[in-house]
């Protein structure tokens, strides 16, 4: 049998030194970091900390997450146990009980998820065949004299772009192909205005653009037959969909892409001479590159110091903090209900004895008491021939008379 070394000099650990090393590794990978998990939500809870409490699980594993009341108040559906859920956050460990769990920041329905998967298998397939490639999208006109939209002729979105456009470029030739941007009808009518619009104005640039939205409602700019007719769009497209953090494939097949729909306005009205063009162009080049240098060396600094701050900063504590006050809540409240139960069983037992002793139970077995002139008569020597006596039974009371003696 092998014996351990007189001189043992493996690491010993304390408990709260391996479960802190551990979580340090957890959060310092990026990997495990804002990440999205699919699952069932199963023992959800709400305590009145207003924070939320939930386990994700599907048909292999489960895992804790946990929700802190400022991120649940921004959620737009209640959970509830049973949905199907996609959960953002990240890892870590709560160092009390030592179990990993979810930090989650962001829920949505699995039905948006779907959506989302779609969203990347039709990009997928569509950058595999090369209509997002750079070296395919055109260069905008300096100075464009002929400039088409596509968007809803109700929308905001017209009046902002054509306002920008009447402010920058008065002489332009504005024509509008008219078009709904969302819907089931609104893929097709989107098609046809390109085309229409290529075909009949002859525009030096076109403005595809719609206002912010969910995923839903901007899902006509993925429609497949839209990207493929921005693509063979004759004039370069600029697409301004949506908000800044909107992406659509319609924005990865187009020329150019706005953030917003004014800001596509500006774009396609970009006045500049044709040699400071070139020099702006080969300047732009050179600071792309040192900028990108740059900016590379500076986010995997921020990472560092993210770490660092993730594992010393005291919001952690603080979190921690607060999942045990509910924890310790919970415990106290099962404590006292366990006291009160015990209390209650003892008093129970205290009611059985005094039932037992009580003289009305030596009536339930038959017995009588007698008394004569409300005294109990415990002896023949009390009564005489002739008294008056009162006999209580189980059931009631009646009178008697002593006659003779026995």
């Amino acid at each position: 049998m092998e014996q351990l070394a007189l001189f043992d000099t493996s690491p010993r650990w304390t408990v709260t030194d391996l479960t802190r090393h551990l979580r340090q590794l957890l959060e310092a990978d990026p990997d495990l970091q804002g990440i999205w998990v699919q699952g069932e939500i199963s023992n959800l809870s709400r305590p009145s900390s207003g924070h939320i409490y939930f386990t994700l699980k599907d048909s292999g594993a489960s895992l804790r997450c946990v929700m802190w009341k400022g991120e649940a108040a921004r959620l737009r559906f209640a959970p509830q146990d049973g949905m199907a859920i996609d959960a953002h956050g990240s890892l870590g460990i709560y160092e009390v009980s030592g179990q990993y769990q979810l930090y989650a920041d962001s829920l949505r329905s699995l039905g948006e998820g779907a959506l989302y998967q779609e969203f990347l298998r039709l990009k997928a397939l569509l950058e595999a065949e090369g209509l997002f490639d750079a070296a395919r999208k055109r260069p905008i006109p300096a100075s464009p004299r002929r400039i088409g939209i596509v968007t809803s002729p109700t929308g905001a979105a017209l009046r902002d772009m054509l306002n920008t456009l009447r402010r920058r470029m008065p002489l332009a030739e504005v024509t509008l192909a008219p078009a709904p941007v969302q819907g089931d009808e609104a893929p097709l009518a989107l098609v046809a205005a390109l085309r229409t619009l290529n075909r009949v104005a002859a525009p030096e640039v076109i403005l595809l653009a719609r206002g912010g939205g969910s995923i839903e409602d901007l899902w006509a700019f993925n429609d497949e037959r839209v990207v493929r007719a921005v693509t063979d769009s004759q004039a370069p497209v600029i697409t301004g969909i949506g908000h800044e953090t909107d992406f659509t494939l319609a924005d990865f097949a187009a020329d150019l892409r706005a953030p917003t729909p004014t800001a596509a306005a500006e774009l396609a009205t970009a006045i500049t001479v044709l040699d400071l063009r070139q020099t702006l162009i080969e300047m732009a080049q050179i600071l792309e590159g040192s900028m990108g240098a740059l900016f590379e060396r500076q986010h995997n600094l921020l990472e560092g110091f993210q770490s660092g701050l993730r594992f010393y900063s005291p919001l952690r504590r603080v979190q921690t903090d607060r999942q045990r006050v509910d924890e310790l809540s919970r415990r106290g409240n099962a404590a006292q209900a366990h006291r009160l139960e015990l209390a209650a069983a003892r008093l129970k037992g205290l009611e059985n004895r005094l039932t037992a002793l009580s003289p009305l139970a030596v009536l339930q077995r038959g017995y009588a008491v007698v008394t004569k002139n409300n005294r109990v008569v415990a002896s023949k020597s009390q009564v005489q021939d002739g008294d008056a006596l009162r006999v209580r039974l189980r059931d009631g009371e009646f009178d008697a008379r002593v006659s003779g003696e026995g």
